[in-house]
């Protein structure tokens, strides 16, 4: 199975993705059906999952000729990225890091232990044999190392250190997170809209002036157009709860509307 993420973004081609809370693997193919999205994002910092949920993600992304990725929690974030990796997962989305060196830390644990790589992930008897017999080691770990690996700038710490963090080997993308931004300022998002807005115009042109690929959560198709004049060729195109949510607002009032009229 290549890793259609890496690829892309080593040909620094457009990215399209979406992100998903369910573990129910026919959520994930019902996506690739579409063939239109690069790569699914399992949201793991916010949905109850287990270790074979992650592995039938992963299948039914291979299935479809996708690329997966599982964001992560801060506190246990080592563990699950390992079983995240070992399961299949093609990469790893990390959250709440504010400080290079913290980020250098955090890498060393998905890169694989040879001295090329300097990292301390050892040999994983899991899914990477993947059916086809047992892969000799320098294969599988440099299968680990085509693993893309993205972090959140969501603490205002982050945003003052985006230069070393976005200098840091090993870091694919970056993500700005303006919701935990303006929690971490002590301010409502909607209240100062213009400032979270010239935060991630910072973080987006320090990204793209390291190499570092930034990537942008959108609602919806047309909110891409501004960040495509930035220089932004990677999105991640609605959120499996929201989508939802909207619908059976949206519909539900409607409904509503037309049997009270009737």
């Amino acid at each position: 199975m290549k890793n259609i993420f890496r690829e892309k973004l080593k040909a620094n081609e457009p990215i399209i993705a979406t992100r998903i809370n369910s573990t129910w693997p026919v959520v994930a193919e019902v996506v690739g059906a579409t063939g239109k999205y690069d790569y699914i994002e399992f949201l793991g910092e916010y949905a109850p999952y287990n270790q074979y949920d992650l592995e039938n993600i992963a299948r039914a992304c291979e299935l479809h000729g996708m690329s997966s990725i599982m964001k992560v929690d801060y506190a246990n974030r080592d563990y699950v990225a390992q079983k995240a990796l070992a399961a299949g997962i093609q990469g790893i989305l990390f959250t709440d890091h504010t400080q290079a060196k913290e980020v250098e830390e955090t890498l060393k644990m998905v890169k694989p232990a040879t001295p090329q790589a300097k990292g301390h992930l050892g040999y994983v008897n899991r899914r990477w044999y993947k059916n086809e017999g047992f892969a000799n080691q320098m294969t599988y770990a440099d299968e680990i190392s085509q693993c893309v690996i993205g972090f959140m700038v969501e603490k205002a710490e982050a945003v003052k250190n985006i230069e070393e963090i976005c200098q840091v080997p090993g870091v694919d993308f970056i993500q700005f997170g303006p919701a935990d931004f303006s929690m971490n300022s002590g301010f409502n998002h909607k209240e100062n809209l213009e400032k979270v807005r010239e935060v991630e115009a910072k973080v987006i042109q320090t990204a793209l002036k390291y190499g570092v690929s930034p990537r942008v959560e959108l609602n919806s198709a047309k909110e891409a157009e501004r960040y495509i004049q930035m220089g932004v060729k990677h999105f991640a195109l609605g959120s499996e709860l929201r989508i939802e949510k909207v619908y059976w607002n949206t519909e539900g009032d409607e409904l509503h509307s037309m049997l009270d009229k009737g």
